[in-house]
């Protein structure tokens, strides 16, 4: 009984000491960052130089995973039905705007904590080298006497809503335009180059290369102001086309993080954005650096849900 006693008095003196095993501050182990869409496109582009620099501001190696599928529903899914432990964090995209306007799947920006917006890449107007048109006027004057095609994403896709935009912005119906849906920028853009579409309304960074090689012109890019990447380009807006519209990229997780772990990823994902390495990376590649932290994400994630709903609504494409 004595030793027990002994026992449990030091026992007392050492917790009064602070001597008590240490509890372990996230992050402990690695984290991943699951990518809803394929490697080599934007999203895993902009992930992946993100992540160098969040690796360093986390002090743990950084998985980036890409789970594919359902139009970008399966990778989203993922990050949504994970533990809100800030072990597994997503790249959630404008799609989380409307999954469920379209009828694809019940996820919304509630479904996800969200963290900030990483970069966008303003939507454009990409023809044929040799295409009659030198102007975005004359597209659009064309495009409103019929016949005209566009693609650059899946219907109701976000290079879907910046043609049907512009077009509702430029005083025509938002189906004015045939839009073809297809896999991405890359066959797209093959398409315009053979002659089976009229126009690239998707990003013109993702034409870049095809512009460079002379065999498209980018006419106009769908943003507040010119593109760092295309400064001769005129924005719709210099056409008196009142009009913007951007895929954005954000750094996300599965609704209901602590506060502590939630604090601690926005920090070192603040960190590792203003990093030099990681802006610079970025603006070489064409892309436009964000962040704008929980707050002003959520209101802008719910300002684009109602831009969206509506237009996908006039298009006939919402359920």
């Amino acid at each position: 009984m004595k030793l027990a006693l002994k026992l449990s008095v030091a026992a007392v003196a050492l917790a009064a000491c602070g001597a008590t095993p240490a509890l372990a501050e996230y992050p402990e182990r690695p984290v991943t960052i699951i990518v809803p869409w394929g490697a080599g496109g934007g999203t895993d582009t902009i992930i992946r130089i993100f992540a160098i620099g969040f690796e360093e501001a986390m002090g743990q190696p950084i998985n980036v995973v890409n789970r594919t599928g359902g139009s970008g529903v399966v990778g989203h899914s993922a990050i949504a039905n994970s533990a809100p432990d800030g072990y597994t964090l997503g790249a959630c995209t404008s799609e989380i705007t409307y999954f469920e306007t379209v009828g694809l799947a019940p996820i919304t920006p509630a479904s996800f904590d969200l963290i900030s917006r990483l970069a966008e890449i303003p939507a454009g107007v990409t023809v044929k080298a040799d295409s009659p048109y030198t102007t975005v006027d004359e597209v659009i004057e064309a495009a409103k006497k019929g016949g005209m095609s566009a693609s650059g994403s899946g219907i109701g896709g976000p290079w879907h809503l910046a043609e049907a935009g512009m077009m509702k912005a430029a005083g025509a119906g938002v189906d004015t335009i045939q839009f073809i849906p297809s896999q991405g920028g890359a066959p797209a853009l093959q398409d315009l180059v053979a002659g089976g579409i009229s126009m690239f309304t998707g990003s013109p960074v993702e034409a870049r290369a095809l512009a460079d090689a002379g065999e498209v012109k980018v006419l106009a890019v769908m943003a507040d102001e010119r593109s760092p990447a295309f400064p001769d380009v005129p924005t719709l807006k210099e056409n008196g086309i009142d009009w913007s519209m951007s895929n954005w990229f954000s750094l996300c997780a599965p609704a209901g993080l602590p506060d502590d772990v939630k604090a601690k990823v926005e920090e070192a994902a603040k960190t590792a954005h203003a990093s030099a390495e990681v802006q610079d990376a970025l603006a070489q590649r064409g892309i436009t650096p964000v962040f704008d932290g929980p707050e002003a994400f959520s209101e802008f994630a719910t300002s684009f849900s109602g831009e969206a709903k509506e237009l996908l609504t006039e298009l006939g494409l919402a359920k």
